[in-house]
């Protein structure tokens, strides 16, 4: 989720959390992380989301950030344990960076230098890595608070995100907390909630919410999932091999 104001997730989260290992096949691990300024709160877990007492505390203890990224694992490389849970999370330039992936990348082994380090033995948390050193050879050491620019940073994840993708699936999210950059190798969609804010039902379970009795006027949140998250919305298709940038609730540069 990537919003112009705190927003918190909670009706989404339940459509989530049943489809890791409910209503979908995801069930070997969730993990979520909220930002607030350049730090983020990160929980994960081992367990599936649908049976998680991590995820009933989240639902308890609702949390507000401006950028969201939450993940539900099928294991493909890496075994079922808590290192291997997505988000994974580093530090850059003074900012907590938050990445998520969906898919498999066959015979991936990067050649990666010290800065970034796997703490698992996932081919996604190799792939974060990558990311992070890629932006670091090309922008070098700063700072803190002078990172570049989104629009410098995203043209870099765009470029490294397609060469990743060469070796198989990678639907990625990745944010510093200054906009959310978003690459589909093959499903992403998202959708714009704006006024004048209409209802919404989830699709994996009986849950309805009218947005326009919990918002403003001046709200905009973007939600980008694998699959559409409601069955009564018109939610966006992203192209295959394209990216994304998000910003205050909205798709605000393509990388062509």
């Amino acid at each position: 989720m990537n919003c112009n104001t705190p927003t918190d997730i909670q009706f989404s989260f339940e459509g989530f959390t049943k489809r890791g290992g409910l209503t979908d096949e995801h069930a070997d691990g969730w993990g979520i992380a909220f930002f607030e300024g350049p730090a983020a709160r990160c929980f994960i877990d081992h367990r599936p989301a649908s049976d998680s007492q991590i995820a009933e505390f989240i639902r308890q203890y609702p949390i507000r950030s401006c950028n969201v990224i939450s993940h539900i694992r099928k294991a493909t490389i890496g075994e079922v344990k808590l290192q291997n849970c997505h988000p994974f999370t580093r530090e850059l330039w003074g900012q907590t960076w938050v990445f998520a992936h969906n898919g498999d990348l066959k015979n991936f082994t990067p050649s990666l230098t010290g800065d970034f380090l796997p703490i698992g033995d996932t081919d996604s948390e190799q792939a974060f890595c990558l990311l992070l050193q890629t932006l670091k050879q090309t922008f070098g050491t700063r700072p803190k608070g002078q990172a570049p620019k989104p629009q410098e940073i995203g043209q870099i994840l765009k470029k490294i995100s397609g060469e990743i993708a060469a070796y198989g699936t990678f639907n990625m999210l990745i944010s510093n907390g200054e906009a959310l950059f978003a690459y589909c190798s093959t499903k992403l969609e998202y959708i714009v909630r704006q006024h004048p804010f209409k209802t919404a039902h989830l699709v994996d379970c009986d849950l309805q919410v009218d947005f326009g009795q919990v918002t403003t006027q001046n709200d905009r949140v973007a939600v980008i999932a694998t699959t559409a998250l409601t069955d009564d919305e018109v939610w966006t298709a992203f192209q295959p091999q394209s990216f994304l940038m998000f910003q205050d609730g909205q798709p605000v540069s393509e990388f062509a």
